[in-house]
């Protein structure tokens, strides 16, 4: 795979004991770095008028100047250091690069993952939050719209949080549709299944809320039988995958129960929906706070786009799980 990475990214310092430590970046690293056919590719850290496609110009000038002046608390969560300015706009540098760089002519091991930090999802046009300053992937989708790469980009979320800044900065498009899978009831508790956009976005937001406890199985039968027919309607030309791993089943601060070897079918999965669809794809680092479970699970994405198999799991899920994917698809009209 082509790994964005850059070690501007390591500077961005919450503090002591914060899960979302520069550790995680230099864990995936190693764990790369024994693998076959890993390459790896820097940025340059993007300009202000890059990062305001997405957020308040307001917001932008905030960050930059409580950067300037040592850094600072945005909320109870999401901390800026005095690097943090550069490493954010890196990190989101890193994701336009993966944008850019995917398409649906380029083979499976050349798939390009952006490895950066801080994540983005959480962040909102005005605000960070939830450890997020930029949202990577939301300014990389608006980039390739505005360069005229791609006229539909989908976001698939499979962090165990849901999006809520990807969602409600494209939340009235139709341009961007975003679908997410997420633990029901986790922060920032927003993603219910009823929404499902507005105005001209109406139908292009999808979400799939899991109860705590779903296993590797809920996380196909929602790919399989609510995102791949949705994004099929949708007819999109890049495919971006907001990739966390914190829906492992030994991450610390999630309930989920997906394996090692899950992720890598959820990879199988989108590289086959891509290709049926004729449609870039591209994988932009979210979350995931065990080392040994975040770098285990960016590998296996890694070994099935080199050709690996996943090992089949047992495919029976719990109730509560097939009846959010259920009415979700009957919200969306993907049938019955």
């Amino acid at each position: 795979m082509r790994f964005g990475y850059d070690e501007v990214c390591l500077r961005h310092d919450p503090g002591p004991r914060h899960p979302e430590t520069p550790d995680r970046l230099l864990a995936i690293r190693q764990a790369l770095e024994a693998s076959h056919g890993a390459r790896f590719i820097t940025a340059d850290p993007v300009d202000h008028a890059t990062v305001t496609s997405v957020h308040d110009p307001s917001y932008v000038d905030l960050i930059e100047e409580t950067c300037a002046n040592g850094g600072g608390q945005l909320d109870q969560d999401t901390v800026v250091s005095e690097d943090s300015w550069r490493a954010a706009r890196t990190s989101v540098g890193l994701a336009i690069d993966a944008a850019r760089a995917a398409g649906h002519d380029v083979d499976r091991g050349a798939t390009p993952f952006a490895l950066g930090r801080p994540p983005g999802h959480h962040a909102v046009a005005d605000r960070g939050m939830g450890f997020c300053i930029f949202n990577n992937v939301a300014v990389a989708a608006q980039n390739v719209i505005d360069e005229g790469l791609a006229d539909v980009v989908a976001i698939v979320d499979w962090d165990v949080h849901h999006g809520n800044g990807t969602e409600a900065i494209f939340y009235d498009r139709s341009d961007v549709p975003f679908a997410s899978i997420h633990e029901a009831g986790l922060y920032p508790g927003t993603g219910p299944v009823e929404e499902t956009g507005g105005d001209a976005g109406s139908g292009a937001t999808l979400n799939i809320p899991l109860q705590p406890g779903a296993t590797t199985a809920a996380y196909i039968q929602a790919l399989d039988r609510a995102i791949e027919p949705w994004l099929d309607a949708h007819d999109p030309d890049l495919i971006l995958v907001s990739a966390g791993f914190d829906a492992h089943e030994y991450d610390p601060i999630s309930r989920m129960a997906v394996t090692t070897e899950g992720f890598g079918q959820m990879t199988d999965r989108l590289l086959t929906m891509a290709d049926e669809m004729c449609a870039g794809l591209a994988f932009v680092l979210e979350g995931g706070y065990g080392l040994d479970t975040l770098s285990d699970g960016v590998t296996k994405v890694h070994e099935v786009c080199h050709g690996y198999e996943p090992a089949p799991e047992p495919d029976t899920i719990r109730e509560p799980d097939e009846a959010v994917i259920d009415e979700a698809r009957s919200i969306h009209g993907l049938g019955s």
